[in-house]
């Protein structure tokens, strides 16, 4: 059961010190280290079952000498007197009542010990299931925690690139009106004055369309990564709460 407790160590130990992911609670542990040490567990724990096994065959191993001996005494002592018929048979039946007092005690103490290793191994494991529960949880809202953000900038940023369009619009509309009344006199360049404005709407207007699409296709990339991230990180919480509820090793591979 010792080697039990050892990986166990060596699990923790290499979830304390892994290398962990930038912006999250998450780290990266060696899968391949990770999975031996619980091929390691479950290999420990039918250990600790067979020795107990063996305590019960040797118990009866033990009762099966003690009536052996007991029979053999009886059958040496038929041709003595009664009196020592009854001492060998009086001294058999104490000889196998000591014996089974005895097996029984060992089973009993086996027996326990046994069920107190499983219930630690037990419990260890429980409290490792639940800090990456624990990590999943934390992982799952930083990843809310920057969708927010990032809507949140993406609202702000498309706010202000529609009000500088709306400016720049309202500025070629203020300089194209005082063009107009300003050559409105010459009616050689009246034409060339409308023609101007008409441009100067015209590239205003595409200017904040442009830039209106820009922070669409911006704040769409932005989430559409987030909503990958988040995706993955909700598959590797459902295979682990399978995983725990199943008994079975989990496998974290996308």
């Amino acid at each position: 059961m010792y080697r039990v407790f050892e990986a166990l160590d060596e699990l923790v130990t290499i979830v304390e010190e892994a290398r962990g992911l930038p912006m999250t609670a998450s780290c990266v542990v060696p899968r391949g280290d990770v999975l031996d040490l619980l091929d390691d567990v479950r290999d420990a724990i039918p250990g600790e079952v067979d020795d107990a096994q063996d305590v019960l065959d040797h118990r009866d191993q033990m009762i099966n000498e003690a009536r052996a001996t007991a029979e053999k005494t009886l059958s040496d002592s038929e041709a003595s007197a009664t009196r020592q018929v009854a001492e060998a048979r009086a001294e058999a039946q104490e000889t196998v009542a000591s014996a089974r007092e005895q097996a029984e005690a060992t089973v009993s103490g086996a027996q326990a010990e046994a069920n107190r290793r499983v219930e630690d191994a037990t419990a260890a494991a429980e409290a490792i299931m639940a800090r990456v529960q624990a990590d999943a949880d934390r992982t799952i809202q930083s990843g809310q925690d920057q969708h927010d953000n990032l809507v949140s900038r993406g609202h702000g940023e498309a706010e202000r690139l529609v009000a500088s369009g709306r400016a720049t619009y309202e500025r070629a509309i203020a300089e194209g009106r005082a063009e107009q009344a300003r050559l409105v006199s010459q009616s050689e360049v009246v034409q060339a004055a409308h023609v101007e404005s008409a441009r100067i709407l015209d590239a205003a207007h595409a200017d904040v369309d442009r830039l209106r699409a820009e922070c669409d296709s911006y704040v769409d990339g932005k989430l559409a990564g987030l909503e990958e991230t988040l995706t993955k990180t909700l598959r590797t919480v459902g295979r682990g709460r399978t995983s725990l509820r199943s008994g079975s090793t989990a496998d974290y591979r996308d």
